[in-house]
């Protein structure tokens, strides 16, 4: 008897965005937070167009770049930060949260969000950080950001806009988002 060879996974969408989304997985804080900030942005195939059913999630620290350890991150009580939010692209591919500035969690490294994207098509989630804007000098401490060429690094940089920071997703092309291998993935 052959052995055959191991097949890959089934594609993860787009059911997702009718099953994944949940009642306030878009807001880490409520709006009314002192300090709440919107992160959005839109995410892109290779040709440039916007992907209608992707779903973002988004995993960060506290402001004071705690980690949070919580019980039920999806939990929205009102006072509770647990540092996770999920979200469905809209029909344009946009997505949203409110929440807050991560801090840095480490001494010398940049404040980021985790941000992994499901989207139809992928055989696995992808994995990538949202960098807050900074200077080259700070992006030039930071143990990660160092590690890439400078035009692959700006692909992990928010823009400020007047609401908050503004990350869009590259899945190919040009502008290809710098994604991340972790773990078995």
């Amino acid at each position: 008897m052959s052995k055959l060879p191991p097949t890959p996974g089934q594609t993860v969408g787009p059911f997702f965005g009718y099953a994944l989304p949940y009642d306030g997985g878009a807001d880490l804080v409520p709006t009314s937070h002192p300090s709440a900030i919107r992160l959005h942005g839109t995410v892109y195939d290779g040709a440039g167009d916007p992907i209608p059913d992707a779903l973002i999630e988004i995993w960060q620290a506290s402001e004071n770049g705690v980690v949070p350890r919580v019980p039920g991150s999806r939990s929205r009580d009102g006072w509770t930060f647990t540092g996770f939010g999920r979200v469905a692209v809209g029909p344009d591919g946009h997505y949203s949260f409110t929440t807050v500035r991560p801090g840095p969690t480490e001494e010398g490294a940049a404040p980021f969000f985790a941000v992994t994207v499901f989207a139809r098509g992928l055989l696995h989630r992808l994995l990538t950080r949202a960098y807050l804007p900074l200077g080259a000098d700070a992006a030039a401490a930071d143990p990660f950001l160092s590690s890439l060429p400078q035009d692959r690094r700006e692909t992990l940089i928010a823009r400020a806009d007047e609401q908050g920071l503004v990350f869009d997703i590259h899945l190919q092309g040009d502008d290809e988002t710098v994604f991340l291998s972790y773990g078995d993935e």
